[in-house]
């Protein structure tokens, strides 16, 4: 005993059901939450997903930012290259959309 405590509750034990994620899971969703961990792609995923239809175009990211559009477009090629923006072009513009399959996978690591 150790202060009134006994031994067994001071000796660390493995809990039953924890095991860690696949390593290519892990690798995986670690370099999803590496691309959104910038403060702009996360400002941009914010915007996006909050809203109205829950996508939007350049130009409409570039005035609330207060960067330029090669700025904006750089981060928005991350997110897309990360999986976390889908891209559809629509004319001569190209709008983003969030990709709920990957934020559903990431939330799944948080969920009990």
């Amino acid at each position: 005993m150790v202060k009134n405590i006994p031994l067994e509750l001071l000796e660390c034990a493995p809990t039953a059901g924890s095991s860690p994620l696949a390593r290519e899971h892990a690798e995986t969703t670690a370099a999803t939450l590496k691309a959104i961990a910038d403060p702009t792609r996360l400002q941009i995923v914010a915007m996006i997903a909050r809203g109205d239809q829950q996508e939007d175009c350049v130009c409409n990211l570039t005035g609330p930012l207060g960067l330029t559009q090669p700025t904006v477009s750089h981060h928005l090629k991350v997110l897309v290259e990360a999986e976390i923006l889908n891209r559809e072009r629509r004319g001569t513009w190209v709008w983003y959309s969030l990709n709920k399959e990957r934020w559903n996978r990431i939330a799944e690591l948080f969920s009990a």
